[in-house]
């Protein structure tokens, strides 16, 4: 089907299953992928190995300031499914440990971080065609996306999920500990004083708890076709 040069912004809760949408979303429709996510993960491995943030979560945030100014994070080849780097080094296995999830809400909650993250997908994100995923692309980064969608599911099935994908990398971790993070997640990305996890208010909800891949890209195939007349 013929998709329009838009920009489709889909946001929701953490282990909605929101990268592997969009980047089926990508390869589908020819669409650039952004992981707005890895970009926050690689800012977190950062303030990580250069002892920026401490075991209670203290962060030094006048050096992360200071570091941001030159950070190289980037994505290998600017489109669907490119591996994150910092510099000439591929993060991508250590930016989706628990260890960096545990400590991502509080890192990306300051605003410099939110800065650094915005301006980079704004750039990658202003020849249209792509497709971003995030906590507030289409309420504050890309607030005019000609698409919205919001991601939820359970929080059980949600750990679930992210407890099976880190097994799948060899990560021994337990549920309990994975259940607590993904609510631990929620609570601070819904209540952080900038740009707080939000449904902007055109975006559609998709709750995907009982739903596939498959199954979502049937519903979002449905919904581009009703919205923008294609078939």
């Amino acid at each position: 089907m013929h998709v329009p040069d838009i920009i489709i912004a889909i946001d929701g809760y953490s282990s909605t299953g929101k990268s592997s949408f969009a980047k089926l979303i990508a390869q589908e429709f020819g669409f650039m992928y952004l992981d707005s996510g890895a970009l926050y993960r690689g800012v977190t491995l950062y303030a990580v190995e250069h002892g920026l943030i401490d075991e209670r979560n203290v962060i030094d945030t006048a050096a992360l300031k200071d570091a941001l100014d030159t950070l190289d994070l980037h994505f290998a080849d600017g489109h669907e499914g490119g591996n994150t780097f910092m510099g000439e080094r591929c993060i991508e296995k250590e930016i989706r440990s628990l260890p960096i999830s545990r400590k991502v809400s509080p890192i990306s909650a300051l605003p410099e971080v939110r800065q650094f993250v915005d301006r980079k997908l704004r750039e990658l994100g202003a020849r249209k065609r792509v497709v971003i995923d995030g906590r507030d692309i289409g309420s504050t980064v890309f607030p005019d996306a000609e698409l919205k969608i919001f991601m939820t599911a359970d929080p059980q099935v949600r750990a679930m999920r992210r407890m099976k994908e880190m097994q799948g990398k060899g990560e021994k971790v337990s549920f309990e500990d994975v259940l607590e993070n993904v609510r631990e997640r929620d609570y601070i990305d819904s209540h952080r004083k900038v740009s707080p996890l939000t449904k902007a208010d055109d975006a559609i909800v998709l709750d995907n708890s009982d739903m596939t891949l498959e199954d979502q890209m049937v519903w979002i195939k449905k919904l581009i076709a009703g919205k923008f007349g294609n078939e």
